[in-house]
């Protein structure tokens, strides 16, 4: 066999191996956000999210069928209000709604919250006791959940803040082409372009992680 056709018919099998992506898996990861090449991968050594994500669901669905005739969980009434007031509405409305209306919550400490240095809270947590800004968007990530958004569309991003030399947190909405952010110290949603000072470590959704890695320099 000639070597040309040897590599051809591997390349071939390669393909067909190879597990197929949605398109919307592939919009996503086409976006190059914060100028960083994203490497996919698996979550296992994250056990903080594994906890949010082994309780979210249950909690989610318990929070959006609560009708108050029986115990509800604190912070219910907000969850149904805000879920009820953007359903219907365009998906930037929908965004800009759900980024108020949780950014209004107070910003809390987790060692202040929850007695740790560094918790990941549920839904149903953040409802309660409110957090810092991993919990902020991880509340985002749900809401937007449940408002029909798919998984492959949305990112909580891990990264450092250079301008105040912190690590921070923020929900990333992939949107029309463009990487939409949503931050708990604004309620302005701009593109990821416009954040030349974030940089990420990491970012994850409930089917993988991604390491990020700078594609330049950064000014």
């Amino acid at each position: 066999m000639r070597p040309a056709v040897a590599i051809f018919l591997f390349l071939l099998v390669v393909v067909f191996l190879l597990p197929a992506r949605s398109g919307a898996e592939h919009a996503s990861e086409s976006v190059r956000i914060f100028q960083t090449a994203a490497f996919r991968g698996s979550f296992k050594a994250l056990p903080k999210w594994k906890r949010v994500l082994s309780m979210a669901q249950k909690q989610v669905k318990t929070l959006s069928v609560c009708n108050f005739r029986t115990a509800c969980p604190p912070g219910a009434a907000s969850w149904l209000r805000i879920k009820r007031d953007a359903e219907g509405k365009d998906r930037v409305t929908q965004l800009k709604m759900v980024n108020a209306f949780f950014n209004s919550w107070p910003y809390r400490l987790d060692v202040e919250a929850y007695g740790a240095s560094d918790w990941w809270a549920t839904p149903q947590e953040f409802l309660r006791l409110s957090g810092d800004c991993e919990d902020y968007a991880i509340i985002k990530y749900f809401m937007l959940r449940e408002l029909g958004f798919a998984a492959s569309d949305l990112r909580i991003v891990i990264l450092k803040d250079r301008i105040r030399n912190i690590g921070h947190a923020i929900l990333v909405v992939f949107l029309q082409g463009d990487a939409l952010v949503l931050d708990n110290v604004t309620s302005a949603i701009f593109s990821h372009r416009k954040y030349k000072h974030y940089v990420p470590q990491f970012s994850v959704n409930e089917k993988y992680r991604w390491s990020h890695i700078a594609l330049a320099k950064q000014p």
